[in-house]
This record gives structure tokens, sequence and C-alpha cells, in this order.
């Protein structure tokens, strides 16, 4: 039996009186594409940043390759596990030069042979090396993205945690980011869990998909079921609605 690269149980996590999430339980298997979907506030970030270690954890068990997590996460599980935030312009620090943000995560794992693997991530995300020694704030928005994407593949995790990495973007860029990260996806068999508030995107990138309220599951469906309306729930068929009401008739 194959094992999970993530596997949930009744997760909750609590940020003093408020119940963030409440014993939400889902399973992803090596090389899968999920998807989290819902409104803001419904607990999609929070579920991510708490496999991250971001978040406080009040209940449940989080488990990523087999393995429990216990507390603070061990640099093996950042080997394992990366995350690509939403803005690209605060998740890069301003005073490091392309160059230095790459090498920063090589350093601390111990790794010698940063010039490969810096090249190699840097054409990996479709940027040559006349990137490396530019600053963020020289970079564009679609720029800065794919070198948060090569900072994250630069340990070659099995994992990545995705948390809605292309809404801050231009719609033409935001396709450009997500055929790139399909490619990065189908070369390195690697496992996505994806936030996104884009039924479309979501229905375009992952396999399966869970719809979120107020911090619970409210459904888990394939997404051809989303594509062809196959829901349950009535909380489902309005976020259809809204994602509809955003398209011009013809």
């Amino acid at each position: 039996m194959t094992v999970p690269a993530l596997e949930i149980e009744r997760l909750s996590v609590t940020f003093e009186d408020f119940v963030a999430l409440k014993e939400v339980s889902l399973t992803v298997a090596p090389g899968e594409s999920f998807g989290l979907v819902g409104e803001s506030g419904s607990g999609k970030s929070t579920l991510l940043r708490a496999v991250a270690g971001l978040s406080p954890v009040s209940g449940g068990t989080i488990q990523v390759n087999g393995k429990t997590l216990d507390g603070r996460r061990s640099k093996e599980f950042y080997r394992q596990v990366q995350m690509v935030f939403q803005d690209p312009y605060g998740s890069l620090h301003p005073r490091q030069t392309v160059d230095r943000l790459l090498l920063e995560p090589l350093a601390i794992h111990g790794f010698a042979d940063t010039e490969r693997r810096i090249v190699r991530a840097l054409e990996e995300v479709g940027l040559g090396s006349g990137f490396r020694f530019r600053y963020s704030h020289q970079l564009s928005g679609g720029q800065r993205q794919r070198v948060a994407i090569a900072r994250a593949l630069i340990l070659e995790p099995s994992i990545l945690l995705l948390d809605e990495p292309t809404s801050a973007l231009d719609a033409s860029v935001q396709a450009e980011v997500l055929n790139l990260l399909e490619e990065v996806r189908a070369a390195r068999n690697l496992t996505f869990i994806m936030v996104s508030h884009d039924l479309a995107v979501v229905t375009h990138m992952c396999d399966r998909l869970m719809v979120m309220q107020h911090g619970r599951e409210v459904e888990l469906l394939a997404s051809a079921d989303l594509v062809s309306r196959n829901v349950s729930q009535d909380y489902t068929r309005n976020l259809l609605v809204a994602s509809e009401g955003f398209q011009r008739s013809a």
C-alpha cells in the first residue's frame, strides 16, 4: 500500500478564542495535486500554514510521507516540504540579491554544489543567469514569483504548499506561472496542495479538491465533478454561481 504524501486527521487550529480549523481530515497521494477552495476566512490558508508549522495546532495529527509531525518542524521536514506564498513582493528579502536568496537555503541545509543548484533552479523557472545578481525591486511580480518558486524547488522537496501563488499577478502572468508549476510537477513528480479562491484555477491544476467553510470541510470532490456541477452542497453551488458572476455574457 502506498504511503500518503500528506495525511491529516481531525486537525484543529485555535487562535486564542477563535477556532480557525475544526477537525479537518484529508489524504493526498504522492504526485497528486490537491486543491482547497472556499471564501475568505474558510480556513484554507490556515491549513497550509499548520502543515508548515506556522499556525498553532490545537488538535489532530499531520503525517508527511508516513512520519507524524510533532511541534517545531525539523530540517528534514523542510527538505521534503516547501511553501510558496501569495505575495511575491513580501516573500523575498528586499536587500538580498536573487543569488543570495537562493544560496541561503542551500547553506542552511549544508549543500556543497551550490553553483549547479542555483543555475538549475533559475533555468527551471525560466529565468537566466542574468537575474542572479538583481534585487527583488528590479523584478516584475511574475519574475519575483518565479524566484520564490525556484527557492522552494532548490532543496528538491517532494511536496509544495501553494498559497494563492498567482492571485497577486496580472491575468496573463498568472497563466505563465500556472503553466510553469504544471511543468515542474510533471518533471519532478511533485505533490501539490494548492489554495485558491479561483475555481477555474483549481479545476485546471488539481485532481481533487476540498470545499471549506468556517474552518470545516463542506465536501470533497474530483475536479471533474466541480466542472460538471455534480456537487451535493448548496454552499458549493453558491461558489459556482459566484465564480460565474465575473464572466461576461456573449
